[in-house]
């Protein structure tokens, strides 16, 4: 009996092992793969879903290696984060914000100089924020100013998780004093924003089903290529407005140079965001709602004319105006403040 209680003990043991084994050989540095993760924000699903099925042939096509790319969305920021955290490790962030990706640089785990290793600065598209409204217009919303009307109800996300949470504040203010508004005035108007504005999701896309499923609020604030989907999917009862005015949206995209140095991915996370600035893949960008870099595929998305400000016009960067609007007590939480969900 004791012979037997020995071997149970050992074979157990043994199990542990084995489990702790396979653990640090899928995790082992150096280990390659022929899978990526792009770590990406909430609405490019269907872009990504397009340009990875391109990028997976031609790749094959050249190195005789075939890929599968994994992806993973939501709010930009909270995107971020969960990069830091480990909870994704990915190859590759393709995220909504310059201060996002930065602050993955900021822990170490994207070099030094990472927005001049691809062209355009790391930047494969623009953007911008519109509004959708229902069909007909009915509130006859135009301008920011119609926002903050008493009967009006928005629809956007919260700015502690979602890129497009951050670029509806900036274009919302920016839209005040770049028209000759003050700061004081911008600051009136952020709080009466947000006051018209009855629930807050965590990022783009739960906020279009809070809007278009759920029929909650009559403006929704979003990227121009998710309205453009979602006013497409609706059937004729949505419309997209332009504003007069609205904010440069720059998504940038960054491989992980922590990550890809320990699967060994590098060199197909390297050649899949380059693929992102070819022709193909810049038409394909066009062809969703985007505004490709190249202006070969812009000229062709035949894209709608409106003012886009920088947002240099309401801050000196994009850290400073992380700082200024985000940052802890910055405007948001004096504004906002528990309302805002994290």
């Amino acid at each position: 009996m004791k012979n037997v209680q020995r071997w149970l003990n050992f074979g157990g043991l043994a199990s542990v092992f084995l489990a702790f084994a396979l653990i640090f050989a899928k995790n082992a540095p150096g280990r390659t793969t022929n899978q990526l993760l792009n770590v990406s924000y909430d609405p490019t699903r269907e872009l990504y879903e397009e340009l990875n099925t391109q990028f997976i042939d031609q790749y094959e096509r050249q190195t005789g290696q075939h890929l599968t790319i994994v992806q993973s969305h939501g709010g930009s920021s909270r995107q971020a984060r969960k990069v830091i955290s480990g909870e994704e490790r990915a190859d590759v962030v393709t995220l909504g914000l310059y201060s996002d990706v930065d602050a993955l640089r900021k822990r170490g785990l994207i070099a030094n100089g990472w927005a001049d290793r691809l062209p355009n600065h790391s930047c494969p598209y623009t953007s911008t924020i519109v509004f959708v409204v229902r069909q007909g217009n009915p509130k006859g919303i135009l301008d920011w100013p119609d926002l903050v009307r008493s009967d009006v109800q928005i629809i956007t996300p919260d700015p502690k998780t979602s890129g497009n949470g951050k670029l509806s504040i900036l274009a919302a203010w920016g839209a005040i004093v770049t028209r000759g508004g003050t700061e004081t005035q911008a600051r009136d108007y952020i709080k009466a924003f947000y006051e018209h504005a009855p629930v807050m999701d965590p990022g783009a896309r739960s906020a279009a089903m809070t809007f278009t499923l759920k029929e909650v609020g009559d403006v929704q604030l979003t990227w121009e290529n998710e309205a453009i989907r979602e006013v497409g999917d609706s059937r004729g009862k949505l419309e997209v407005v332009y504003p007069p005015v609205s904010i440069l949206a720059e998504p940038y995209v960054a491989w992980i140079d922590a990550n890809v140095a320990r699967r060994g991915t590098q060199a197909a996370a390297q050649a899949y965001l380059r693929f992102l600035f070819t022709d193909e893949a810049q038409q394909t960008i066009a062809s969703l709602g985007y505004r490709p870099y190249k202006q070969s595929a812009r000229s062709a998305a035949q894209l709608h004319a409106i003012s886009l400000f920088p947002v240099t016009a309401i801050a000196g960067s994009w850290d400073d105006a992380q700082q200024k609007f985000f940052a802890e007590n910055g405007i948001v939480d004096s504004l906002v403040g528990s309302r805002s969900n994290q």
